[in-house]
């Protein structure tokens, strides 16, 4: 584990902070579509993500879920970190956006650490400020942006995150994460495509 810890935090936290977390941590690895953390799970853990994607659905209790953002290898979700410290209960479901690995660090020693290592707190705090850029454009995005666009910034981070212009979501998948209709999504789609900006296939949407 010291050895994934380094490559991906060697140069964020000091050697003996690595050398704790990989005492105390668990590795886990997933799959695409497991489902990490659920609505009103208790958090005794907090993950750092080694290798994939995650995305952070915030429940809807009326129409289902919405998606806030992505998080990616070297990345930890701020919500979780806020449920730890506050020993709250999750109001977020984290879905594996693709197969990966994460390590899981016991809750007692955030906080000890956040008194004992200049990284970790550096770390928690610029966590929070991205996870919290991010959500700000995500209300920005439904305050201000048509559907249209929404999807298409939707598309651009999928492709990011797969590293590829060929994007592996359907209809309904992509309807789910941004809150809407199939019907709509399907017309929208169609319309980009109308438009030279996507090309629809079988099972693939490419951005061009």
């Amino acid at each position: 584990m010291i050895d994934l810890l380094t490559q991906h935090y060697g140069a964020i936290f000091e050697e003996k902070l690595l050398h704790d977390i990989a005492h105390v941590a668990v590795m886990r690895n997933f799959q695409e579509g497991d489902i990490l953390i659920d609505f009103g799970d208790s958090i005794q853990k907090m993950p750092l993500l080694l290798e994939g994607a995650v995305k952070i659905l915030r429940e809807d209790f009326d129409e289902g879920e919405l998606l806030l953002y992505f998080i990616e290898k070297g990345d930890t979700c701020a919500m979780t970190m806020a449920c730890c410290l506050g020993t709250s209960k999750s109001e977020i479901r984290a879905v594996a956006e693709t197969k990966g690995t994460l390590v899981m660090i016991p809750v007692a020693y955030m906080e000890e650490w956040l008194g004992k290592y200049k990284s970790w707190r550096n770390f928690v705090f610029n966590s929070y400020n991205s996870r919290l850029k991010e959500m700000l454009s995500t209300i920005d995005s439904l305050a201000f942006l048509n559907m249209e666009e929404r999807i298409v910034n939707y598309l651009r981070d999928k492709a990011k995150i797969a590293h590829s212009k060929e994007i592996q979501s359907t209809h309904q998948e992509i309807a789910y994460d941004l809150h809407t209709s199939r019907v709509v999504v399907s017309r929208i789609l169609k319309a980009l495509e109308n438009k030279g900006s996507i090309r629809l296939h079988r099972a693939t949407i490419e951005l061009l």
